[in-house]
């Protein structure tokens, strides 16, 4: 069985160019629903990506399984924590916890999320995101879930300030088809959903979608079924000894978009800053110390 640190999607991902036709036909298969779109029998996989039993068996083995039995496994077991609830996290963590201190244990963690994260990231989507994110012809809008309403906020935050025709979504589901009404072919809607997915997140990528709207998507190493609608997207590892889920690398790669988005729109944002500046001194929001 191969190294367990990568999911069977990010292995995919990985290995998508050495592929036959009919195998990364099948991986677009099993991507398109992941992880449960290969937990049926062999022949119910193979027939849904429309290829061979055979070719099901080889694609496995090009992944490190002995089989297609060994690969399932792996799949239910990806499915288990990627529904798993916080308590259920926690007493998994507690029962292999090592006696190192939580500090230590907590930032090796965090360290080897980020070296992971990095190493499978494509820069030219990074690149791609930048720009179209310093696009100023186009409208951004944000949006976040029930934890991740915190990275939207404060992406937000400061987005407003590197350019204008920026909106950050209220939480409220319920009031959506009003910014939905403002969006235009061509704008960008920014969305932060990790796992458990929020259904009402993915009715809103997919009326965003209808409309012409580009998506990038924030999430984690499964992946939000967003994905499937989104343009680029990051992907996170945020697994850590805690009941709850690290927001250390997704903070780490919006706060890096930001910086290469504010490169592209320096001369403008410059300006906006010093303009913001001026308001917060006449205003005498923040104390000064002369």
């Amino acid at each position: 069985m191969p190294d367990q640190t990568d999911t069977i999607a990010e292995r995919l991902n990985q290995q998508f160019d050495r592929l036959t036709r009919a195998e990364r036909q099948l991986a677009g298969s099993l991507l398109e629903n992941y992880p449960v779109s290969g937990l049926g029998s062999i022949t119910t996989v193979a027939a849904k990506a429309k290829v061979s039993t055979p070719t099901v068996v080889r694609m496995v083995q090009k992944l490190g399984y002995k089989g297609f039995p060994e690969f399932q496994a792996e799949l239910r077991q990806e499915l288990e924590a990627k529904i798993s609830n916080p308590i259920a996290k926690h007493e998994t963590w507690a029962a292999q916890a090592p006696d190192a201190h939580i500090l230590n244990r907590f930032t090796e963690a965090v360290i080897d999320n980020i070296r992971q994260t990095l190493g499978q990231m494509e820069t030219e989507g990074f690149e791609n995101t930048a720009d179209l994110l310093a696009d100023t012809q186009n409208a951004v809008y944000i949006v976040g879930g029930r934890i991740t309403r915190a990275l939207a906020d404060y992406f937000f935050l400061h987005m407003q300030v590197v350019r204008p025709s920026v909106t950050l979504i209220q939480s409220i589901s319920n009031a959506w088809p009003h910014y939905l009404l403002n969006m235009q072919k061509g704008d960008v809607l920014v969305v932060f959903d990790v796992r458990r997915y929020e259904n009402a997140m993915l009715k809103l990528a997919e009326m965003a979608h209808e409309r012409g709207v580009r998506i990038i998507l924030f999430t984690d190493q499964w992946r939000s079924p967003v994905s499937k609608l989104a343009d680029h997207v990051f992907s996170s590892r945020i697994i850590v000894p805690s009941a709850w889920d690290s927001n250390v690398v997704p903070m780490l790669l919006l706060e890096t978009v930001l910086a290469a988005v504010q490169e592209r729109t320096w001369k403008q944002t410059r300006d906006r800053m010093e303009k913001l500046e001026d308001m917060f001194d006449r205003t005498r929001f923040f104390r000064k110390f002369t």
